[in-house]
C-alpha cells in the first residue's frame, strides 16, 4: 500500500455519478479504491464492481471490497476491507485461493493492531480521527493511539473519519501512509480538485 489518498466508493450512489466522479479522481494520488458495504436493498450488483475495477486498473489502483470476501471469487477484486477481526481468516484465505490485499479497521483498542500484525494485515485504518458523518459507528481515535500503533507495528496506516482539507494538517505529527477519504470528495462535482486540496495539506 502505497502512501496517498484511499478512496471508499458508496455504491448506493447513482451509477453513472459514481463512475463519472471515479474516472476524475483516478489521476490523482490514490494509493486504493474501496467499495462499501452500503449496497441498494441487499443487492450486489456484479456489473459495477466490474466497471470500477476496470478504471482503477487502468491506472494500476487496487480495488478492495469492504467484508464482502466471496466476491472476490466472482471478479478481479485486489482485497478486501475487514470492519473488524474475521475469526475464519485463514478459511477465507484458502476459499480465495489466490494473493490478496487485507486491511481491518481498528479504534483505541491496540490489540486489533496487533492482531493485524500478527495476522499479515496489509494496511490498518483508524477510524475516527474527527468526528464525522459518514463514520458515527466508530470511536473518536487518540492520536496517542497512532502514536502506539506505530511502535507495534511497521505495517501501512491510513486514518479516516472527519478529515477535511481544513483539518488535516493537524495530522502531520504522525507517522502514517495516508488518509481515506468518501463524502469529502465523492459528493464534490470536481473530486479531482478535492483531491489536490487535501494533498496540499497533507505530509506523506
Amino acid at each position: 500500500m502505497k502512501n496517498g489518498i484511499y478512496l471508499i466508493l458508496d455504491p448506493a450512489m447513482e451509477q453513472e455519478i459514481l463512475l463519472e466522479r471515479l474516472k476524475m479522481v483516478v489521476r490523482e494520488k490514490i494509493t486504493a479504491v474501496q467499495i462499501w458495504d452500503n449496497f441498494r436493498k441487499g443487492a450486489i450488483p456484479i456489473n459495477l464492481i466490474n466497471d470500477i475495477i476496470t478504471v482503477c486498473h487502468a491506472h494500476n489502483i487496487p480495488v478492495l471490497i469492504n467484508n464482502r470476501w466471496e466476491l472476490l471469487k466472482k471478479t478481479q477484486l485486489d482485497g478486501i476491507h475487514f470492519d473488524s477481526p474475521p475469526a475464519e481468516l485463514a478459511l477465507i484465505g484458502r476459499e480465495i485461493g489466490r494473493p490478496f490485499l487485507a486491511g481491518v479497521t481498528c479504534n483505541n483498542d491496540l490489540s486489533v493492531v496487533r492482531w493485524a500484525h500478527e495476522n499479515g494485515m496489509d494496511y490498518i485504518s483508524f477510524c475516527s480521527m474527527f468526528p464525522s458523518s459518514t463514520a458515527n459507528s466508530c470511536e473518536l481515535v487518540s492520536f496517542e493511539t497512532v502514536q502506539k500503533a506505530r511502535e507495534i507495528t511497521p505495517i501501512p496506516l491510513f486514518l479516516a473519519g472527519g478529515i477535511r482539507p481544513e483539518n488535516a494538517a493537524l495530522l502531520n505529527g504522525l507517522d502514517y501512509t495516508g488518509i481515506a477519504v468518501v463524502s469529502g470528495v465523492m459528493k464534490s462535482e470536481t473530486p479531482d480538485t478535492e483531491i489536490r486540496k487535501y494533498l496540499r495539506k497533507l505530509k506523506f
